[in-house]
């Protein structure tokens, strides 16, 4: 090499999927998992949130490529929240990594219900942990990515995300106290199959801003809403059996508590169900589904739904102006290179 060629920076990059949640979603989310015993059941899908950081250079450059948002910042004085790109600017501002240029990119549509920006959490942190020569276990880079989202970004919301983005797979997460108990969800891989061939994940066309719903519910569990308190202790309830249903591989009853938990998802806000949420139900009840239910908080983004047959179900979502999304089961989850 001549004296006057030197290496590239390096750049670091890692990948996390989003998550269907089966059951149990919002019972993850504070005050109720601090003060009671939450319960969810999600799988990993191999729809991925993207960071890649390249270090040097003066100040910062930060792309949202989902965004089509390109910001550059002087220095960390300049790394507050002000509305356009404060997740990046708050993974930037809690790692102290020093300048450089960061990129995020998901193959999940923006508010999609589907547990993105907890993927885009985990692939933040594990992106600029590599930056910084720093290696955690899959779940302390859960929690550092809960952290980033909940304190440093100041957004609300659980911890379901982020664990299935770091662990991957099927798992049953126990909520309660601020700790977590995981139980891998050790399925047969024909079942895993015929359950993918079987669900139609639906994204409405309408994204939603998870946490104003969040705000809302967590007000009415402070006001000790009976409606909203019996809803979030019986959603812990469908969750516990629902992993029993995977485990021994009832489809049918897979089905039953997909719809059960989406009628207790309902009671917890007026704007849970959208008119086009409204629509797709009945257009998947046309085409045979078995159950389905809202992801992540609801209000919008994406249904998915068991079906009988996927193919004429992909229709009817279709017809009913839904985009069908793969479904493909994520046994990895963070990756970093």
């Amino acid at each position: 090499m001549n004296s006057d060629q030197h290496l590239a920076p390096s750049t670091y990059r890692a990948s996390a999927p989003v998550r269907l949640d089966f059951a149990g979603g919002w019972t993850d989310v504070a005050p109720f998992a601090m003060r009671e015993h939450g319960t969810v059941v999600n799988a990993a899908i191999e729809l991925r949130a993207e960071a890649e950081f390249r270090p040097g250079g003066e100040g910062y450059l930060l792309h949202s490529d989902d965004l089509q948002d390109t910001l550059r910042l002087d220095g960390p004085a300049a790394l507050v929240n002000n509305g356009r790109l404060d997740l990046l600017k708050a993974a930037l501002r809690r790692s102290g990594v020093g300048a450089g240029e960061l990129r995020t990119r998901s193959t999940a549509p923006a508010g999609s219900g589907l547990g993105s920006s907890g993927a885009l959490d985990v692939a933040l942190v594990a992106a600029l942990d590599a930056a910084r020569g720093i290696r955690r276990t899959d779940e302390a880079l859960a929690d550092e990515a809960f952290l980033l989202e909940s304190v440093e970004a100041s957004l609300p919301g659980g911890k379901q995300d982020q664990y299935a983005a770091a662990l991957g797979g099927f798992h049953r997460f126990d909520f309660e106290n601020g700790n977590v108990g995981i139980q891998r969800l050790t399925l047969d891989p024909a079942f895993q199959s015929e359950l993918a061939h079987r669900i139609v994940i639906c994204y409405t066309g309408v994204s939603r801003v998870s946490s104003r719903t969040i705000e809302r519910v967590a007000q009415a569990y402070e006001r000790g809403d009976s409606k909203v308190v019996g809803a979030l202790r019986s959603l812990a309830g469908v969750a516990a059996r629902m992993s029993d249903a995977l485990l021994s591989q009832d489809l049918e009853q897979v089905g039953r508590l997909l719809g059960e938990n989406w009628a207790l998802q309902q009671k917890l806000d007026p704007d849970m169900r959208t008119p086009e949420m409204a629509a797709l139900e009945s257009a998947m009840a046309g085409a045979g589904a078995l159950g389905g239910k809202a992801a992540g908080a609801g209000a919008g983004g994406s249904m998915f739904f068991l079906v009988l047959d996927q193919v004429r179900a992909g229709v009817a979502a279709t017809d009913a102006g839904a985009q069908v999304l793969p479904t493909v089961w994520a046994a990895e989850g963070v990756k970093v290179w």
